[in-house]
């Protein structure tokens, strides 16, 4: 069966275009007077150095976009996860601009975004990981952690609750997502996605380390545990 060119064409566009966004829109992260209580050194971010992640993240899509251009055009497999990632791709390439203007429209969008790349994720073909799943995994893990970080930043930045608790919030909704989504059956193994939610945590750790919040380092430290567990536990079940 031929799908044509016009699908695997814009994931590849849409992934440069990605990459290329922040060279067009400058962003280093939402400014602590973008919130009606400044948000300063929050518990809930990730350590500065995290979002490096993004380099790597943006190469792999590109690789992946091109991949599938060439040489998997008319594959089903393939066709599968490229609307729902063609959305998340075409959203991300505005979401610096969004982030400059509105925290409250960046966070709604981010998890448009995530749930165009969970999507993509769970249709992703098994065969090919490296090119296929893992950086669509990768990059669903990142932004499970990221649009949760931005609930957090919105809680607390509101004044709905204190820093730490709106950070303990955010990492139990990446947590309980990241759980849901790796003991989903269908798509095995899941080491992108875990990669980038336990990149996240570590650096949700760094973060608070030595003088923030314990509370906040143990839950990120479980969460690591139980990330871990988890895909060890669905990777030794999965079939050959």
């Amino acid at each position: 069966m031929t799908h044509g060119i016009f699908k695997p064409a814009l994931v590849a566009l849409l992934a440069l275009l990605f990459a290329l966004a922040p060279f067009a829109v400058a962003f280093n992260g939402f400014d602590p007077d973008q919130y009606p209580v400044p948000q300063n050194n929050p518990p809930v971010q990730p350590a500065g150095y995290a979002f490096s992640i993004w380099g790597v993240i943006y190469l792999w899509l590109i690789a992946h976009g091109m991949f599938g251009l060439v040489k998997r055009r008319d594959d089903p497999d393939w066709d599968a996860m490229r609307w729902p990632l063609s959305v998340s791709l075409a959203l991300g390439t505005a979401w610096l601009s969004i982030a400059n203007a509105s925290p409250i429209w960046a966070t709604i969008v981010i998890w448009i975004m995530w749930g165009g790349a969970v999507v993509a994720l769970v249709r992703a073909p098994r065969a090919e990981p490296f090119w296929a799943s893992l950086p669509v995994g990768f990059y669903a893990g990142w932004l499970t952690a990221a649009a949760s970080v931005s609930v957090g930043l919105v809680l607390a930045g509101y004044g709905l609750t204190s820093q730490v608790t709106a950070a303990l919030v955010g990492l139990s909704i990446a947590l309980g997502l990241s759980l849901a989504i790796l003991g989903l059956n269908r798509y095995r193994p899941k080491w992108g996605l875990a990669a980038g939610v336990v990149w996240a945590l570590l650096a949700v750790i760094v973060q608070n380390w030595p003088e923030g919040s314990r509370a906040v380092m143990a839950v990120a430290g479980l969460g690591i545990a139980l990330i871990l567990a988890q895909l060890i536990r669905r990777t030794g079940r999965s079939a050959p």
